[in-house]
């Protein structure tokens, strides 16, 4: 990533909870993103607090506002309704694409635009943050274990709160459902149809299945036909998400999702800086075919301090010229290990209860 000169890296939504993170590290580190957003009196109050060029506009109008630009980082969600246009407009300006969604159908829309950027020379790269970069690095590590894999499973466990985005993505979701891939399609299946009790390396825990943004890149990372996505909550939790099926078409009125979208802006923070020094995220992994099974997890920093850092070291590498065009995942770009660049990190391969294999980071 430049520091001065070009290329050029612009963070759109960058007076978002992780947006401010996200330009917050880059600035400590000497870079000088473009600080971009709909807001115009937001998006300056960024960019004044750190000495940034500001570039208000709406999403609709971004093929306007690309000029000297090299990579869009797309952080304003809900995805669903910014990165569609900003992929159109990144196509039609020959820009590079990234954004931090874990939006399911937001993957696969943008998939289907990999012919397009293709023929543009262009990179699309959704999920560069903790949604999906260590568990698209995970699944394709497994596969690297496993290359005759039939079925993969993947889950996840976290501590700490969560920002206003992702809450207001979660809840306009809700009503959707839920989905698993099973040979190579994906097919609709209500939000904790399935639970699974996981071993993260610190005792046994209970998941429920949930449509994770692996069920695209993961088949598009590996191939492999069969895969589950799981996470652990408590009990109270994972009553509270059997109950959102029965609540789902009253979570998806319109006057309902304005009025939650408004208390969440009004009363959720995210958790502060206290909260994501301590907290970690665990990822637990499993790929099975007829004849054998392989296990691998995870640790890593708290969700929202892996999502800045892998979102800063994907712009980095993609301002750099490393990544190839078309539709890329993390991994499918930048290879499994990827996830090991990032400080903090262990990774630890099991065959049966022995482990076999250990790698990790030095901590920040």
């Amino acid at each position: 990533m430049s520091r001065s000169d070009s290329p050029r890296l612009l963070v759109y939504g960058a007076y978002g909870y992780t947006g401010r993170l996200v330009v917050e590290r880059a600035v400590e580190h000497g870079y000088e993103p473009l600080v971009a957003g709909r807001d115009r009196t937001k998006t300056r109050g960024v960019a004044t607090a750190h000495s940034l060029q500001a570039r208000p506009f709406a999403v609709e109008d971004a093929a306007d506002h690309l000029g000297n630009v090299d990579v869009v980082l797309n952080c304003a969600g809900p995805f669903d309704q910014t990165a569609d246009p900003m992929v159109d407009a990144c196509i039609e300006t020959e820009t590079d694409y990234l954004d931090i969604t874990g939006e399911l159908q937001v993957f696969e829309r943008i998939h289907r635009r990999g012919g397009d950027a293709e023929a543009a020379g262009v990179t699309l790269l959704p999920g560069v943050g903790f949604d999906v970069v260590p568990t698209d690095c995970l699944a394709t590590h497994l596969h690297r274990r496993l290359p005759d894999a039939t079925h993969l499973s993947l889950a996840l466990e976290s501590e700490g709160g969560v920002s206003p985005g992702t809450l207001k993505t979660m809840l306009s979701d809700i009503g959707s459902g839920g989905a698993v891939r099973r040979d190579g399609d994906l097919r609709f299946e209500q939000i904790g149809a399935r639970t699974r009790v996981v071993d993260f390396g610190e005792g046994l825990r209970r998941a429920i299945s949930i449509p994770w943004g692996d069920l695209s890149t993961a088949y598009h990372s590996t191939e492999i036909p069969n895969i589950d996505v799981y996470l652990s909550l408590p009990k109270n939790a994972r009553r509270a998400f059997s109950l959102s099926r029965y609540a789902g078409g009253v979570l998806d009125a319109d006057q309902v999702q304005r009025a939650l979208s408004w208390l969440v802006d009004r009363y959720v923070e995210g958790p502060d800086e206290a909260a994501r020094s301590a907290g970690e995220a665990h990822i637990w992994g499993e790929a099975r075919s007829d004849d054998d099974r392989v296990v691998s997890r995870l640790r890593t920093p708290d969700t929202y301090r892996m999502t800045v850092r892998t979102a800063l070291l994907v712009a980095e590498k993609v301002l750099d010229g490393e990544a190839p065009t078309g539709y890329q995942t993390p991994a499918s770009a930048f290879g499994p290990d990827l996830v090991l660049e990032v400080p903090g990190v262990e990774r630890v391969d099991l065959n049966g209860d022995e482990v076999v294999g250990e790698e990790s980071t030095a901590a920040e």
